[in-house]
């Protein structure tokens, strides 16, 4: 069932199963609430709220941030609006604030869709669609593109989930991250390098607290699951509660947010954790930057699974 209510964030689509439950909404496709078990597991916000900090954004076709806006690709260079212009950047793609359609929908799962128009920047067109759904073993997200347009087109993508432990600061949460190296950042967020993270202060290759940690940092060379998969997760203290984001093998990066730039009662309140199939400034560096050819379909799949001891 569709619930059609007069927000900010257009129509509300929940969908329910196990005790599981998430609402995705019009304006981003974005994931706007998720819980399990009567447990907020999302750092959400409400429907008549506009997503604070990218809060669970779709990030397309590119995640993070393009210097300048300004990029080349095969041979033709391209100018982007300015969306970060504290940074002059051009920041989390460019779907967030566009409204998506209803496809399909059923008890616990719901299919959003939108048609990316080509535009000054970015001339290609391309039609996005997500399948949400949500069932004992949690909520999974399973994305897929398709290149629209007669040229080849560049890809990148993410999501923006802020991610939280009731009654656990984030200062005390234990963080674990798959990734051997990091990328070294300037002043506006924007990758200069890459270094090995073992046995420095970022190294969380084994579960460790964030304690006064200040983190916006893209973590890569990642160690992968048996599936080809890698996965970012939060704990409790004492054992009694945690959250796994995982990824496919399409996400080659994780990007972990403690929220220190955030206002009022958001400030390091909960962690982004963001699966990304890039870096930072991939339209500029080509770094796992995906090329998808004339009517090419791209899928990928990640997820949220709660869990309590």
């Amino acid at each position: 069932m569709t619930d059609v209510v007069a927000a900010k964030s257009g129509l509300q689509w929940a969908i329910e199963a196990d005790g599981h439950r998430a609402v995705i909404v019009e304006v981003g496709g974005v994931l706007r609430h998720y819980s399990a078990g009567g447990r907020e597991v999302l750092d959400g916000f409400g429907p008549d709220e506009i997503s604070p900090a990218s809060a669970g954004q779709i990030l397309a076709p590119w995640p993070n941030r393009i210097r300048d806006g300004h990029y080349t690709f095969e041979d033709t260079a391209y100018q982007l609006s300015l969306t970060e212009p504290d940074r002059h950047n051009a920041i989390h793609g460019l779907t967030n604030w566009s409204r998506w359609k209803l496809a399909d929908q059923t008890g616990d799962s719901v299919t959003v869709e939108f048609d990316l128009p080509p535009q000054i920047g970015y001339p290609w067109a391309l039609t996005l669609r997500t399948r949400w759904s949500v069932s004992a073993d949690g909520l999974r997200s399973e994305q897929e593109v398709v290149n629209t347009s007669d040229q080849n087109a560049p890809w990148g993508f993410s999501v923006h989930p802020y991610l939280q432990l009731p009654g656990v600061a984030v200062d005390d949460i234990l963080l674990h991250v798959p990734g051997r190296s990091r990328v070294l950042a300037d002043a506006r967020l924007l990758p200069i390098g890459a270094v090995k993270v073992a046995g420095t202060e970022y190294d969380y290759t084994e579960p460790r607290r964030v304690g006064a940690a200040v983190l916006d940092t893209t973590w890569g060379d990642l160690d992968r699951r048996p599936d080809g998969g890698s996965a970012v997760t939060i704990a409790a203290p004492d054992g009694s509660q945690s959250v796994t984001v995982w990824g496919d093998e399409n996400f080659h990066w994780w990007q972990v947010f403690t929220g220190d730039t955030l206002t009022g009662e958001r400030f390091r309140r909960s962690l982004a954790i963001e699966p990304m199939t890039c870096p930072p400034d991939a339209f500029r560096s080509g770094r796992d930057l995906i090329v998808l050819a004339p009517e090419q379909t791209w899928r990928a799949s990640w997820g949220v699974r709660p869990s309590a001891a």
